[in-house]
């Protein structure tokens, strides 16, 4: 039975501590809309979306107004499109077509993205795949909702280090092509190592091979819940820290589950998981970075940094799969840069640095994480900044991805702003050392001895 108490905590939790469902996320299977024809396929790609989303954003209203849960973001995410157009798409004006048409698609359903412009390398790249690589600055600066991922390694194949080098290249292309917009289309490209099948937060969201024809995912969000429960425990343990976050982590599951069987039901799909990621936005309050520090840090970059977000990432891991049976995609705490006030001012006062970050990346969540860094950067120095996170996620077994914006025009002293949720905030030096001889080596990073598990 759920005690008035309870409901005011929730409530409390809403209306005070910024809890919210990020995101409902319909997962759509494009494999039965493969063809030879360029148009046909667009067609199919746009008729089943629209068939099968068409009441996605009104019913994810509906449910927002009745329970009083706020649901920030209705979205999609559909089979990666390498493997779906391979047949169809000869050329990059091929892909840029096929974006054109996910795009018109996720305008009249009314979703703010869809996520599936995706490619997946992680051994070696096929024509088809590399085409769509090769698309990415077309496709993203002439679409507003299209989100795009390349997979480029993992624990049992190994590091595609051809991809790598290509999508250095591809970050500084996609940089110069949205340079009028302090080169936003970089906010919309993730490079992933480990990706998982079922992730409903954008950029990197695809619908995966291995999932049925469509599906419901929800991602729910709360570091300012979890900040204002920690105050309760400041000078306690580490065993009262790790209690207190486990305990907040699971209401804010079964909050997430609740509006999960509730879309599921009311769109007659399966509900496919919970994505309990602390994914903090700039606004005051709803910061990951907050969070750290009421563990006890000074400032985010602080000596301890790295050991309070491990704490933060497995607890709230911990109280997820505690309240619900169906935990995946990314659930942990994120840590973008330009999405958290806390982690913007630590960047500016120096405190935080990349090279900081990717010692945090081996315990949170996801990796470098919409990062601005100057727009002269070299190709080389993003694809080893790429390889660098790669090998912490196919070592470690775990997701890490890079999403960097080198912004056009800009370097170190100067400040990029991309609006909305992805927020904006200092430009990081990049060590300039040059990495070139080593990227440029071309092959593939072997899988470690520990990927032999047969």
């Amino acid at each position: 039975m759920i005690t008035p108490d309870e409901v005011q905590e929730t409530n409390a939790m809403i209306d005070r501590e910024r809890l919210d469902v990020r995101t409902i996320t319909m997962g759509i299977s494009l494999l039965d809309c493969a063809s030879h024809d360029v148009d046909m396929l667009c067609r199919n790609i746009h008729r089943k979306v629209v068939s099968l989303a068409k009441d996605l954003v009104s019913t994810g209203e509906s449910i927002a107004h009745q329970y009083g849960i706020p649901i920030v973001n209705k979205r999609i995410t559909v089979t990666p499109i390498s493997l779906v157009a391979a047949g169809a798409c000869h050329s990059v004006d091929d892909y840029v077509a096929v974006a054109k048409a996910l795009d018109m698609s996720a305008k009249e359903v009314g979703v703010n993205f869809i996520g599936g412009y995706s490619a997946l390398v992680s051994k070696s790249m096929t024509p088809a795949e590399r085409l769509l690589i090769k698309s990415l600055p077309r496709a993203l600066s002439q679409t507003e909702r299209v989100c795009a991922s390349v997979n480029v390694g993992s624990t049992k194949t190994g590091i595609d280090m051809d991809a790598v080098a290509l999508m250095g290249r591809v970050i500084k292309a996609v940089a110069q092509a949205t340079g009028d917009t302090d080169s936003s289309g970089c906010t919309k490209l993730v490079v992933f190592c480990n990706a998982p099948d079922d992730n409903p937060f954008m950029a990197g969201g695809f619908h995966g091979v291995t999932e049925g024809d469509a599906v419901i995912n929800v991602g729910v969000s709360g570091p300012g819940v979890v900040k204002t429960a920690l105050e309760t425990a400041r000078g306690a343990s580490f065993d009262q820290l790790c209690e207190t976050i486990k305990r907040t982590a699971f209401k804010i599951t079964r909050m997430g589950q609740l509006v999960a069987q509730e879309a599921s039901r009311r769109l007659d799909l399966p509900f496919g998981i919970i994505d309990l990621s602390l994914a903090p936005t700039p606004a005051v309050g709803d910061s990951v970075g907050e969070v750290l520090r009421e563990m006890g840090l000074e400032q985010v970059g602080a000596p301890g940094t790295t050991a309070a977000l491990a704490i933060l990432n497995d607890q709230v891991k911990k109280g997820g799969i505690m309240a619900s049976s169906y935990v995946g995609g990314l659930s942990g705490a994120f840590i973008p840069v330009s999405e958290d006030a806390t982690m913007i001012q630590a960047a500016a006062e120096g405190s935080l640095t990349l090279e900081k970050l990717e010692a945090m990346t081996c315990v949170c969540s996801v990796g470098l994480d919409m990062i601005p860094i100057p727009g002269d950067t070299s190709a080389e120095s993003i694809s080893g900044i790429i390889a660098d996170e790669a090998a912490i996620g196919m070592i470690n077994q775990k997701t890490t991805a890079v999403r960097l914006i080198p912004v056009a025009g800009k370097g170190v002293g100067d400040t990029a702003e991309f609006g909305g949720l992805m927020g904006g905030g200092p430009i990081l030096p990049v060590n300039d050392r040059s990495c070139a001889d080593f990227i440029n080596r071309g092959g593939r990073i072997p899988a470690p001895i520990h990927s032999f598990k047969n």
